[in-house]
Parts: structure tokens; C-alpha cells; sequence
């Protein structure tokens, strides 16, 4: 059994945000539109493997399709021209006026060239655009080591932490 940190985090508005810099007009985010539960998936796997992203490993094609396909969550892919760079996964808490971060990732190759502030910044605006009352997340330590000091640099505060055994 691994010890591990899990914190959740939140923001309340958009003027909290402490923006991370687009690099060059070459990096962009898109709305992957129509949904692509393959791309989903590969993103998921992809990513998180060095993550111990694990409880989606299960899902049956159909489990991803009907996720994808849900009014309430949408995909944004960061690309560099037209290379598949990382992605976020809103899903949109109507009921409640908030968004959940549910997945934030670049892919390996990718990482370390301080394009997850730009991702997450982009994360919390979209969230925004729903006219809610907060965007949470949550990341523990087992995700990228910049993950938690990215979420706190960008205005997100720690509302809940808890250490889990898997």
C-alpha cells in the first residue's frame, strides 16, 4: 500500500485567477467537438499511466461514450499547431453552480515547459463561462510534482486535505 496526499482545491471568481501566459500563438485550446471517447480514453491512459490514474481503467467502451456524451461534461484539447499537447475534463455541477476539474494533463513529452499554468488558466476561464460560483479540483502526490504549487499559484486555495491508502 502507497500513503498518499490528496488536496482539494477551489476558486470562487474569476478575478482570483492568477493567469499563466499562453506561450506563442502556436499553443491553443479547443472544445473537442464532436466528442471522441477514443481520444478521452488515450488522453487518460496516456497521461495518467505515470500518474496511477487508474479508476476509469475499467470502463467498458460504452462506460466512456456515455460520459463523453453527457451534457454536463465537455473536453478541451491543448494543442501546438496541430499536435495533441494535453487535455481538461469540465464536468458542470449544475445543481450546485460549480465545475469540477476532473482531469488536468500534458503528455510526458510535453511536460516541464510550464504549459500546465496556461492549461489550467484556461481550465478556470472556460469553467467560468458557466456562470457558476466556484471551479474545484482536487490533486494528490502522486500526480506531477509542479501540480499542487500550479493550482495554488494560479488562485486556487485548499479546502480539504486527506491522506488515502491504495
Amino acid at each position: 500500500m502507497t500513503e498518499v496526499t490528496r488536496n482539494f482545491l477551489e476558486i470562487y471568481s474569476l478575478l482570483d485567477l492568477k493567469e499563466g501566459r499562453q506561450p506563442s500563438n502556436d499553443y491553443y485550446v479547443i472544445l473537442q467537438d464532436p466528442v471522441n471517447f477514443q481520444l478521452n480514453k488515450f488522453l487518460y491512459k496516456k497521461i495518467g499511466c505515470k500518474h496511477k490514474w487508474v479508476d476509469r481503467l475499467i470502463w467498458s467502451d460504452q462506460q466512456w461514450i456515455n460520459y463523453v456524451s453527457s451534457d454536463n461534461v465537455k473536453t478541451y484539447i491543448l494543442k501546438y499547431k496541430n499536435d495533441l499537447i494535453g487535455f481538461f475534463e469540465l464536468i458542470h455541477h449544475r445543481d450546485k453552480k460549480e465545475v469540477e476539474l476532473a482531469y488536468l494533463g500534458i503528455l510526458e513529452e510535453y511536460q516541464n515547459n510550464q504549459l500546465g499554468s496556461y492549461l489550467l488558466s484556461e481550465a478556470i476561464k472556460e469553467s467560468f463561462k458557466n456562470k457558476i460560483k466556484r471551479v474545484w479540483a482536487h490533486t494528490c502526490t502522486l500526480d506531477h510534482k509542479n501540480a499542487l504549487n500550479n493550482y495554488i499559484t494560479r488562485g486556487m486555495k485548499i479546502f480539504k486535505t486527506e491522506i488515502v491508502n491504495i
